[in-house]
């Protein structure tokens, strides 16, 4: 993207629609944590393995004018850079949860940390 002799803009996706359910559901397998989902719709919250509510819908992040169906169109990458996906859905939310876990437990060790000024 970055050799292309004018610069434009290029959608790097899958293709395939997925819900923040499914993305909630890889993370919580990546991090070997079980979810347990009730109620439906906005009123559908994720449960931890003690009952702990751990997710649900915040309504403040809904858009006025959603889109129902949402997918990222890569033709204009495949046609001019041969590019296809290589990341699997299930192997990008789990190096993302992977990547998120890392720097929280950098942040938890630095907050931690005996204060060097003291």
């Amino acid at each position: 993207m970055l050799q292309q002799e004018s610069a434009e803009d290029f959608v790097i996706a899958t293709g395939k629609q997925h819900t923040v359910k499914e993305f909630t559901n890889a993370v919580a397998e990546a991090l070997e944590m079980e979810i347990h989902w009730q109620g439906e719709g906005v009123n559908e919250v994720g449960l931890d393995a003690h009952g702990n509510c751990i997710v649900q819908v915040d309504p403040s992040y809904f858009r006025p004018v959603e889109v129902e169906n949402l997918r990222g169109d890569t033709s204009k990458a495949k046609e001019f850079l041969g590019w296809s996906p290589k990341t699997s859905f299930t192997e990008l939310a789990t190096e993302m949860a992977m990547e998120d876990l890392k720097t929280a437990k950098k942040e938890a060790c630095r907050l931690n940390a005996p204060d060097q000024n003291a």
